[in-house]
């Protein structure tokens, strides 16, 4: 199979279909918001976003992470037209261009990336951002199987997408959801799929396919950070299972001490239950991030790695504010666990996972995360068939049937 991209959609032969993309053709999105160039997927409903218009969320929900087109055709080509928004940070290497995933009948078949599009370069030393408009570019994928079968298109986890049409050589239908449960998750950038290879091989997209669920991934970037908005989405989007993974961005943003810690972690899973009493809910401390594990944030860039022309990360904090309440990663993995329970003993359905059993010293001996933040694509497989193996298997979290 081959792809290719042009850099301006061009005229179709005869006999094409033209797909208008509604909701029925997307899995993973929680909002589709009408643009001039046609349709926005948003992984958070447009009242939460209201509640606080922070850039960094902004950008981290509107990427659509886990967000995929599926349909059936027998169309031998697929030819998908987007308005990218791209990011370019000055003063860092040039990150690789992001991708889109096709899968056939489950099966990833090709990667295409998207020319043109928006380009907005950020300032990481100042902040701020200066946005340049681009034309819509056609993602392409050809020589798929002259048969009937399922397609999907995986968003890429990292950049901002608006979806303008969809042509095939011959029609599609949209696929009426199946049998299969549906995996609710939240998380932050390693959720959201840092450093993964494609948006299909992110740790959460890859755990979903070996525990064979549909994805719904609330992973946003830097904004894990226990937000009611967040825990009311988390309520209202229908799902069989749910995860919350929490910790790496509390401790990072230096959001908050211990004593507010705690009472934020009650009332997010408070506010989960009040819409899913006895689904699974699976709580998940940090992976390891040997920065963190002891020093508190705030998190910041490594000027000296930057100069050197790498990025990587560095904890600022003072190991010794521990002690008035200051968060790191070994704090809040002892505090969740204390917390899940104390809440299991009336909450049956409530299960705890320890990130290090997904990602921990052995693991970082073998595979090191490249920024000392993220794990790198070799990381991101291994966590996705660690967490599959651990929530799905025969007595796991996600597969014994929840108590009543």
């Amino acid at each position: 199979m081959n792809h290719q991209h042009d850099d301006a959609p061009a005229p179709r032969p005869a006999g094409w279909a033209t797909t208008p993309i509604t909701t029925d053709l997307l899995r993973g999105a929680l909002d589709l918001e009408r643009t001039e160039h046609g349709v926005l997927p948003h992984r958070l409903p447009a009242w939460a976003r209201a509640q606080y218009t922070d850039g960094q969320l902004a950008m981290a929900e509107s990427q659509p992470s886990g967000v995929r087109l599926v349909f059936r055709t027998r169309a031998t080509v697929v030819e998908l037209d987007v308005l990218p928004t791209k990011m370019v940070y000055q003063g860092v290497p040039p990150r690789p261009g992001s991708v889109y995933d096709l899968l056939v009948d489950g099966r990833l078949a090709d990667q295409a990336s998207a020319p043109g599009g928006n380009v907005v370069t950020v300032d990481i030393t100042t902040g701020s951002a200066e946005t340049r408009p681009g034309p819509v570019g056609t993602v392409r994928f050809t020589g798929l199987p002259d048969r009937a079968k399922q397609v999907e298109i995986w968003l890429p986890h990292n950049e901002i997408t608006q979806l303008v049409a969809l042509h095939t050589d011959a029609p599609v239908e949209p696929v009426p959801a199946g049998e299969r449960k549906v995996w609710l998750h939240h998380g932050s950038s390693i959720s959201h799929g840092s450093n993964a290879a494609g948006p299909s091989t992110i740790w959460p997209a890859l755990a979903a396919s070996l525990g064979d669920v549909e994805l719904i991934n609330l992973g946003f970037s830097g904004s894990a950070l226990l937000d009611p908005f967040t825990a009311r989405t988390l309520r209202d989007t229908p799902a069989d299972l749910i995860s919350v993974k929490i910790g790496i961005n509390v401790v990072n943003a230096d959001l908050m001490r211990l004593r507010a810690f705690t009472p934020a972690v009650h009332g997010f899973l408070d506010t989960i239950r009040e819409g899913h009493s006895t689904a699974p809910l699976l709580v998940v401390s940090p992976i390891l991030c040997p920065i963190h594990e002891d020093t508190p944030g705030p998190g910041a860039f490594d000027v000296d790695a930057l100069r050197a022309g790498k990025v990587q990360f560095r904890a600022t904090g003072d190991p010794a504010e521990r002690a008035a309440g200051k968060l790191t990663l070994g704090v809040i993995r002892e505090e969740l666990a204390r917390i899940v329970k104390q809440r299991a003993a009336d909450d049956p359905n409530l299960h705890h996972l320890d990130g290090r059993d997904l990602y921990g010293e052995a693991d970082f001996a073998e595979l090191p995360l490249p920024d000392r933040l993220h794990p790198d694509a070799a990381a991101h497989r291994r966590i996705g068939e660690r967490f599959a193996e651990l929530a799905f298997r025969t007595d796991g979290p996600f597969t014994a049937e929840p108590a009543r």
